[in-house]
């Protein structure tokens, strides 16, 4: 089994998630007692909310590839970032170390490829829905992205960083999300991406009239697969 090293704490609340999926897909897989061999590098998330606020990705991506460079050092065979906003500053991490990162938008592009869907719809923190280091991601698999308006786009922002990395998960939130996702529906959206690690704790698949790709699972279990491999 190769050794995952998680970069977390963006937030503790989706990076937990993480953990127990990890765990739970190792022993379904392995039987018995078999967990994960994984090192976690959980780092502050009011620092690095800082640095993306002030449009400081540079210094984002260097305390990002400083935590890959520890987990390389402490024996990790590749990288998993749990979340999705921080593979913005991909290249920063890459440089800093010689082991493989798994991308979270290319696993979460096969799953949608593997269901036959042409269109879909994103969620996820105002960085990820109207910067292109995510889309166009996506896009490069003959993918269409649709993202909400602005007003949802506000509305799906503010709820995450003020609810959900907080661990507040509130039914009136989900009424919301789930109008969103319909208007989305509505413009075409044949499947809808959870693209901020934290929207599944809210969005459940059954809020939803067409399919959800969950990034927080779908990375975890590209990563046993990875680790078993």
């Amino acid at each position: 089994m190769k050794t995952i090293g998680l970069i977390g704490g963006m937030s503790w609340e989706s990076s937990a998630k993480y953990y127990q999926l990890i765990n739970q897909e190792v022993k379904k897989q392995l039987g018995g007692l078999h967990s994960a061999k994984c090192i976690l590098y959980s780092v502050d998330f009011a620092e690095t909310q800082r640095y993306q606020a002030a449009g400081e990705w540079d210094k984002a991506g260097q305390l990002l590839g400083d935590a890959a460079l520890s987990l390389e050092k402490a024996g990790a065979d590749f990288i998993i970032i749990c979340t999705n906003t921080m593979h913005k500053v991909i290249e920063y991490v890459d440089e800093k170390i010689s082991i493989p990162i798994l991308h979270i938008a290319d696993a979460t592009a096969n799953e949608i490829l593997k269901s036959d869907i042409r269109t879909i719809g994103l969620l996820g923190t105002t960085y990820t829905m109207e910067q292109d280091f995510y889309k166009s991601r996506i896009e490069s698999n003959g993918i269409k992205v649709l993202v909400p308006n602005s007003e949802d786009r506000q509305v799906i922002n503010k709820i995450i960083f003020e609810e959900l990395c907080l661990g507040e998960i509130l039914p009136s939130s989900r009424e919301k999300y789930k109008k969103i996702i319909k208007r989305l529906v509505n413009d075409g959206a044949e499947g809808i991406i959870l693209g901020c690690t934290e929207i599944g704790l809210l969005v459940k698949p059954e809020d939803s009239v067409v399919p959800l790709f969950d990034t927080t699972v779908i990375h975890a279990l590209e990563a046993v697969k990875s680790a078993l491999e």
